[in-house]
């Protein structure tokens, strides 16, 4: 298995390890995701997905989910 690039995390997560934020990762042709705070577990997409994912946040279209 390809070694991933480092994790990098939110900047909106402040400064050092004791934040809790969600980390990302480039692994070959895809993109792996974490919580900083259960980092064994590890989800793994490609960035049109998570694309994909993000314009739909932003879109409001999964609001309905948090209710």
């Amino acid at each position: 298995m390809e070694n991933p690039a480092p994790w990098r995390k939110s900047s909106f997560s402040g400064p050092g390890e004791t934040n809790d934020c969600v980390e990302v990762a480039a692994a070959g042709g895809g993109i792996r995701i974490r919580e900083s705070d259960t980092p064994a577990d590890i989800l793994t997409t490609t960035p049109g997905r998570l694309g994909t994912f993000i314009r739909a946040i932003k879109a409001g279209a999964l609001d309905h989910l948090g209710r």
